[in-house]
């Protein structure tokens, strides 16, 4: 059988030999982020997939509340509507992003509602961790999944009590994030590695000697790099031209394997001593075909059920093959040999790093 790149079986190089990227893309400028945003809304116009209101009484508080502001009393009413749901609603604030900017929500059901297709957002104010209201979304919900259900029966594709609205959230207040006017600032990679932090630094210096004829970058740790801006070069302009330049990241070697799915990544540095590697599997095959006894028609006895049980044992594999490689190419074709399905090959490579013959770490999720 071969070694299948489908599915269940996923094999990845990390980083492909030369594959230069540019510095805007594996780190950011410290203080450069985004912030989360959440809130509390209603979701209405729902085909009566929405919440139980006597499961669910926080949805019955909130549409109380809601008609309250708008002048209509229910107080005293016993609301049994299935076309309002409870939902949470988060975003994230992009840093720099002004008054009037619009940024995507996604809205997730709280209660027992079943879908949220067809529903529309009320108006909600969503605030970061300190308190504050930075946003207000609004708008129709957009649901990929769906229920269908049935008195014997009920069918559900993906998730139909979470979706998203596109530009559906206003920025109201502004965070700030200012740019450092000297200059002075830091670069913090988004994969921490020694290697690629002094590759990201002698990159700006070898493009600011040659353009300003003076070296404005050094590596601190791992994960940063600091910056001195030349003079008269504002800091949002010199990071523009930073960040197009190209380095060639460095990672570790390693193999990450998701022994749920059959999920097996192997970096492009991954290699593996020359190994000799036998792998059988054992099918018992256990077969009950009972069979019915009965007596004849003037015998005096009774009908019974004698068993008939039949096993087979089979062993398949059991053959040695050489698996070693000092590329990810060679690596490939060596467990191509082999011929076993992922779990197979996932006890392998554990096996083969307990002998010490795998030079990489292996990521187990």
């Amino acid at each position: 059988m071969r070694f299948l790149i489908a599915c269940v079986f996923v094999l990845v190089a990390l980083a492909q030999a030369g594959a230069a990227v540019r510095i805007k893309d594996i780190a950011s400028v410290k203080g450069v982020r985004d912030n989360q945003l959440i809130g509390y809304g209603l979701v209405v116009g729902l085909q009566g997939t929405g919440d139980t209101l006597q499961n669910a009484p926080f949805t019955g508080q909130s549409v109380q509340a809601m008609m309250d502001r708008m002048g209509v009393n229910v107080r005293n009413a016993n609301l049994r509507t299935r076309n309002v749901a409870a939902v949470m609603v988060t975003a994230d604030l992009p840093p720099f992003a002004a008054k009037g900017t619009r940024v995507d929500v996604t809205v997730s059901s709280m209660g027992d509602a079943a879908s949220l297709m067809g529903g529309t957002l009320l108006l909600t104010t969503m605030s970061g961790a300190d308190g504050q209201v930075y946003a207000v979304a609004q708008g129709a919900v957009s649901v990929t999944g769906f229920v269908a259900q049935g008195q014997a029966e009920t069918l559900t594709q993906g998730v139909p009590t979470a979706g998203h609205i596109s530009n559906g959230a206003t920025v109201e207040r502004e965070i700030a994030t200012r740019m450092p006017a000297d200059g002075v600032m830091n670069l913090e990679l988004h994969n921490p590695d020694f290697a690629t932090a002094v590759r990201v630094a002698d990159a700006i210096n070898a493009y600011s000697w040659a353009r300003y004829r003076r070296r404005t970058a050094r590596e601190q740790s791992p994960n940063s790099v600091a910056l001195n801006g030349p003079p008269g070069v504002g800091a949002t302009h010199f990071i523009a031209e930073v960040g197009e330049l190209m380095v060639e990241p460095d990672a570790p070697a390693r193999v990450v394997i998701d022994s749920r799915t059959g999920t097996v990544v192997i970096g492009l540095d991954v290699q593996i001593s020359p190994v000799a590697v036998t792998q059988g599997s054992l099918t018992v095959r256990v077969t009950e075909t009972p069979q019915v006894s009965q007596p004849n028609a003037f015998a005096r006895g009774r009908t019974v059920v004698t068993p008939q049980t039949q096993i087979d044992a089979e062993e398949s594999g059991g053959w040695v093959a050489m698996i070693g490689g000092r590329s990810l190419k060679g690596l490939v074709h060596g467990l191509n040999r082999i011929g076993v399905k992922p779990p197979a090959i996932i006890a392998i490579l554990q096996s083969i790093k307990a002998a010490g013959a795998l030079q990489a770490d292996i990521i187990v999720q």
